[in-house]
């Protein structure tokens, strides 16, 4: 057998020689590919969906966390306030408050109660319950026993703990959402003097706490297990009791990890992915269910397709192998002189008469390459010039000795004239200021640390003028955590007081106002001052674009183009300055940026 095949194969011609080879070298690879790449994609479908459910338990647990800091701070203001026991004591003891005095604890504690409760967006209320019903009320805060007692915790016998997925039904439904669960800790208040006089019922919306467990995705939904009791969302699938035991029946959850783990569970025809959390507050474990049977199916069905694709290809590639091959071999080894000349140093070799095969587009990519190689060195030197000249520009645009020798001499009269202390609060600013302006360790500094640097620089520039040019600023907290090129706030600020404020010689105001927008953030500074022409406005932008070269002098945009140049440096060109401005009424500068929670290219 073995002798009538090599018969067989020695008698082929040339051609069907290199198809048959090609073929069997080709088709074995690829098929033994195709599966391992599925394979592969499918592990990584798996794993994107295990690293989204990590990701979802990371957002249980600081949503969670920022819900019982609200309970748990509440709780404990209302437990210090010392008015509100006393008035719990006086109705233990069955005694009611004059009226002077009902107006009074009303307008001062429960008013300041209130206030608390909100100004806090988590909470939904913080109550206070008497042991009696001789209490007065005070609504929203101060409730008698009875209405306590309409709530479904209220008629336990000890109900202090926590309590999930009940209603407020302290009052009647024309009065609260008693379709709104909730979940609240109910804290007993006790007096050394009479024991138990109240109870504090710190309650927020249970979708706020667990906002997994209202989803509206069909493959998507939540349960919260505490005890023997389950908390269900509203997007639960109608066969989940058939394998609901084979997530959180038996030891599961007792055997779960502290801090949260992600299982990938094969049950009654179904891919599930689940993330168990347990919150040891509660004593419960949050479970997180995703299904992602269609993902998987779809990728086990292209698998199935391709594969037979790939037999369909390799049956009709072996009728034009040869006359492919030989087009192959020509441009194979035009393509491989070109590469050893550029392994000799010569860059400016190309390919060229490419056919319009894969030869030939590899012969075009090869093109491209050296094409772009070239390009990129080219830009990496540009580069450098632009690192050198902005870090020079950068070193000149620092505040110079004759405004730290004028704010010096105005702390020096100060403290000659006034005889006061603000000569040590000027001198702890300055130095502020010059430490931070200083230290160049980093390239990008946090909004934060900028911010604290401009209001220091405030006070100093304050200090040079009869008059007060004063700050405004609204950035959101979050947005003072993103990163920005070091000292990138301040020349903006000089060119402000310089340009627009201190030709009118007259108190002014100073906005900065900061948003983000989708990948993005922007810092807008505005100064109500002279404005600028068009004319003056194009020649700035012109400057800051490297148009016209800065010549000495105050309006030279130097300080503009630094910071300009350095973001665009830092995050690309599609980041930067924008300028926008009205003669005789403001000039606003717009610093658009990315977010530094993405990676930037």
């Amino acid at each position: 057998m073995i002798a009538k095949i090599k018969e067989f194969f020695g008698g082929m011609r040339l051609n069907l020689k290199f198809t048959f080879v090609i073929i069997l070298i080709t088709a074995i690879p690829v098929a033994i590919a195709t599966v391992y790449i599925f394979f592969a994609v499918e592990n990584n479908l798996i794993n994107e969906q295990r690293n989204y459910m990590e990701y979802k338990i990371s957002q249980d647990s600081g949503q969670i966390t920022s819900c019982l800091d609200s309970i748990n701070m509440s709780v404990q203001l209302f437990l210090a306030d010392e008015e509100t026991n006393e008035v719990l004591c006086k109705a233990q003891n069955g005694i009611k408050l004059g009226t002077k005095k009902a107006v009074e604890y009303q307008e001062t504690n429960i008013t300041n109660l209130e206030r608390v409760v909100s100004n806090n967006p988590t909470l939904y209320s913080v109550r206070v319950y008497a042991t009696s019903d001789t209490i007065q009320e005070m609504n929203p805060i101060l409730f008698k026993k009875s209405r306590m007692e309409n709530m479904s915790w209220g008629k336990e016998e000890d109900p202090a703990g926590w309590h999930f997925g009940y209603y407020d039904t302290a009052f009647s439904s024309l009065t609260t959402r008693q379709e709104t669960k909730l979940v609240g800790l109910v804290t007993p208040i006790i007096d050394y003097r009479y024991g138990r006089i109240g109870y504090i019922e710190a309650a927020v919306i249970m979708q706020k706490m667990f906002p997994n467990m209202y989803i509206n995705d069909n493959n998507e939904y939540a349960l919260l297990v505490a005890g023997e009791d389950v908390y269900r969302g509203f997007n639960e699938p109608k066969d989940f009791g058939e394998y609901e035991d084979d997530i959180i029946g038996g030891e599961h959850l007792s055997k779960v990890d502290p801090k949260g783990e992600v299982a990938y569970i094969k049950t009654g025809g179904h891919d599930l992915m689940v993330s168990y959390y347990p919150i040891k507050k509660f004593g419960a474990t949050l479970v997180s269910i995703m299904d992602i049977s269609e993902s998987i199916g779809e990728v086990r069905t292209s698998r199935n397709v391709v594969l037979m694709i790939i037999v369909l290809l390799f049956v009709g590639l072996a009728f034009v192998i040869n006359h492919i091959v030989n087009r192959m071999l020509r441009q194979f080894y035009l393509i491989l002189s070109g590469i050893k000349e550029v392994e000799e140093g010569n860059l400016n070799v190309r390919i060229e008469h490419t056919t319009n095969d894969e030869m030939g587009e590899l012969g075009n990519n090869l093109n491209n390459m050296l094409d772009g190689i070239q390009a990129l060195m080219q830009e990496n030197i540009d580069r450098e010039i632009l690192a050198k000249n902005s870090e020079i520009r950068a070193l000149q645009n620092q505040i110079n000795a004759h405004f730290i020798y004028n704010v010096l001499e105005s702390i020096k009269m100060m403290a000659e004239i006034n005889e006061e202390y603000e000569m040590s609060d000027a001198i702890t600013a300055l130095g502020k200021l010059l430490r931070y302006s200083m230290r160049w360790v980093s390239r990008n500094v946090k909004l934060r640390d900028e911010m604290d640097y401009i209001h220091n620089y405030m006070i100093l520039i304050n200090l040079r003028y009869d008059y007060e040019v004063h700050l405004s600023v609204k950035i959101p907290e979050e947005l003072l955590e993103q990163e920005i090129p070091k000292m990138s706030i301040q020349p903006i600020i000089e060119n402000a007081i310089l340009h627009g404020i201190e030709p009118l010689g007259e108190e002014s105001t100073i906005y900065i106002k900061g948003w983000a927008d989708g990948d993005d953030f922007f810092i807008e500074v505005t100064d109500a001052g002279t404005g600028m022409t068009d004319e003056e406005l194009e020649d700035l932008e012109a400057r800051m674009q490297g148009q016209i070269e800065p010549a000495g002098g105050k309006s030279n945009g130097i300080g503009l183009k630094n910071v300009h140049d350095r973001i665009r440096m830092s995050f690309g060109n599609d980041y930067g300055l924008k300028i926008s401005t009205r003669i005789g009424c403001y000039t606003k500068v717009m610093v658009h940026l990315p977010s530094t929670t993405r990676k930037v290219d």
